[in-house]
């Protein structure tokens, strides 16, 4: 049995790990939110020592390594807001513990160097959730998509057309909230896209081409040309976005996926998805700073692009604002 820490208890996505942890036979020691309202620890690890402040936390995680406590830390959860995960994974592995971290791991590409340097000093590993790496339906169009690789012709410059539209409607409180900040959240294209992004590099190949059409506080669509694919994406926060199909299903979320004119929808299908992102990092399998290198540089270019006009090139949703 493992030893968890958990930095963000009191957040969206902290449930998600906590379940991870209890699915995976692990406890729970110390966990560590500004706000209070934590109730969710009576369901999971009703015996965790919690902390509103971030040096007492600290301090607690450090003493329990200096006394060789049978509760001393092996991994710290990550679940904070965005601009503090470099801070927070700095603490995990001074103190000794393995880091595991939400997206994205950083909002500035040049942090990862200083990480992987201080992974060297400490022998100690980083490691990210990209659980749509490990969702069943998106195993499965890579390993399709590597087998017509295999029977293409030699020297092929053809590539895929694609669309990723995800909507994941959300309401007034999120401008109000941190992740609402771009300084903080890294804004739209990074708080709820880095994932897709990871995902299409995942599948294509890497970005040749990185043009941006639309960036709002609630939204933001582009193109990447990417090695094996032009991809055409939109991404929202806003109701008026889902499709009647997801309204009349009383759905929130939709997440699609269109290659060659061919739809995958994979809005199901996430329930245990850190839990296996869990169970690899256990078996020394997870995915680690390098690998999330090319999402992390991807989206922060797209904070930084000029907002070009090229019509040929948008997304059909952007087609009808």
């Amino acid at each position: 049995m493992k030893n968890f820490a958990l930095t963000g208890i009191a957040g969206y996505i902290a449930p998600r790990h906590l379940q991870a942890i209890k699915d995976t036979g692990n406890r729970l020691v110390a966990a560590m939110d500004p706000h209070d309202s934590v109730g969710i620890l009576d369901k999971y690890f009703p015996q965790t020592s919690f902390f509103t402040e971030f040096e007492r936390f600290d301090r607690h995680i450090e003493k329990l390594r200096r006394t060789n406590s049978d509760e001393i830390v092996d991994y710290i959860s990550i679940c904070s807001p965005n601009n503090l995960h470099d801070a927070h994974i700095r603490l995990a592995l001074r103190v000794g513990a393995d880091a595991i971290c939400e997206k994205p791991l950083v909002l500035n590409p040049w942090n990862l160097d200083q990480l992987q340097e201080i992974e060297k000093e400490t022998g100690k590993k980083v490691f990210t959730v990209l659980q749509l790496r490990v969702h069943p339906a998106l195993m499965a169009i890579k390993e399709k998509l590597e087998k017509q690789k295999d029977i293409s012709p030699p020297n092929s410059n053809k590539k895929h057309n694609v669309e990723l539209t995800y909507i994941t409607s959300r309401g007034v409180w999120y401008n109000f909230s941190w992740k609402g900040r771009e300084d903080i959240s890294g804004g739209v294209a990074t708080n709820i896209g880095i994932h897709f992004f990871d995902l299409l590099m995942w599948l294509f190949g890497n970005v040749q081409k990185n043009l941006l059409f639309l960036r709002s506080p609630n939204k933001a669509s582009g193109f990447l040309e990417l090695q094996n694919a032009n991809v055409k994406w939109y991404l929202s926060i806003d109701k008026k976005d889902l499709p009647q199909e997801a309204i009349q299903k009383n759905q929130s979320t939709h997440r699609s996926i269109t290659i060659d004119g061919n739809e995958l929808e994979f809005t199901d299908g996430f329930t245990d998805l850190h839990t296996r992102v869990y169970e690899n990092i256990l078996q020394g399998k997870g995915f680690g700073i390098e690998t999330a290198r090319a999402s992390i540089e991807t989206t922060y270019e797209i904070r930084h692009l000029p907002i070009i006009k090229t019509k040929e090139l948008f997304h059909p949703m952007l087609l009808q604002e």
